[in-house]
């Protein structure tokens, strides 16, 4: 039988596979996949012994596998929390810097800054209210920084838009009192629904309607929005300390803290 091409011996062959699908596994999606020149060149005869090979090297040894896996994983994790690093670089300034329609929790000059993006439907933003509210009043060099996102559904619009039109009407004040009316109540909410709370927290219910829709708060949710996408944001809450470190999720009230006295 004619050989078409020399074969490679067996370790440097295994290792060239492994090295190969390692790199093509573990790098972004959106990279140049340049890495398939190396799987490609490989004749059918060498394809054949490759599997060959794997079956039996996963027969012999599991461990591998699961090695594999992990060595994926932690490769995945440090390019996730290098991109993460990155992005909080980028956009330092406007994590540091409230904008004008942003309600503040705790001292408004303070050096410690605690961005939350939260959706007023997210329960596990509503449970984690408490905790914000005793982590100010404790410490007077805090200050978390609200930023309204909907992202789960019709819902979530209305809320955020109810929430953001009460803060241009009357600044935190009447943010503050739209949000704990908003935030602790049961009923769907539909615009109507947003009326009564407004009428409730002593707000001019037509007003804050009106508002709900136009330009100003569109503009104001779609900002929270675009600044949440640039940092990777995937669920709500999500806490941001002081531009250095993201924390996603329900955190509780210590973990909190630690992380404020880790970022200060």
């Amino acid at each position: 039988m004619t050989s078409i091409s020399p074969r490679l011996p067996r370790p440097r062959l295994l290792h060239a596979v492994l090295a190969a699908g390692a790199m093509a596994m573990a790098m972004p999606a959106n990279a140049p996949r340049a890495v398939a020149a190396d799987t490609t060149s490989f004749t059918p005869a060498q394809r054949q012994e490759i599997v060959g090979i794997m079956r039996d090297a996963l027969k012999n040894d599991p461990t591998i596998l699961s090695d594999a896996i992990a060595a994926l994983r932690s490769s995945a994790n440090a390019a996730q929390q290098n991109a993460a690093r990155s992005a909080l670089e980028s956009h330092r300034s406007d994590l540091l810097t409230p904008n004008a329609s942003d309600a503040i929790l705790g001292t408004a000059t303070a050096r410690t800054t605690v961005v939350e993006f939260y959706d007023p439907r997210c329960p596990y933003c509503r449970k984690v209210l408490p905790d914000l509210d005793r982590l100010t009043h404790e410490d007077h060099d805090l200050r978390i920084i609200e930023k309204v996102i909907p992202v789960l559904g019709q819902g979530s619009l209305i809320t955020s838009q109810a929430l953001v039109a009460a803060f241009i009407q009357g600044g935190q004040d009447a943010y503050f009192r739209m949000q704990r009316a908003i935030m602790s109540d049961s009923t769907a909410p539909t615009v109507e629904r947003m009326r009564t709370l407004a009428t409730q927290s002593g707000l001019n219910a037509t007003t804050l309607a009106t508002d709900m829709n136009g330009p100003k708060v569109t503009a104001i949710l779609q900002a929270n929005m675009d600044l949440a996408r640039a940092i990777g944001l995937d669920g709500t809450p999500t806490f941001v300390f002081n531009a250095r470190q993201i924390i996603p999720g329900a955190v509780d009230y210590d973990d909190l803290k630690k992380a404020i006295a880790q970022n200060r």
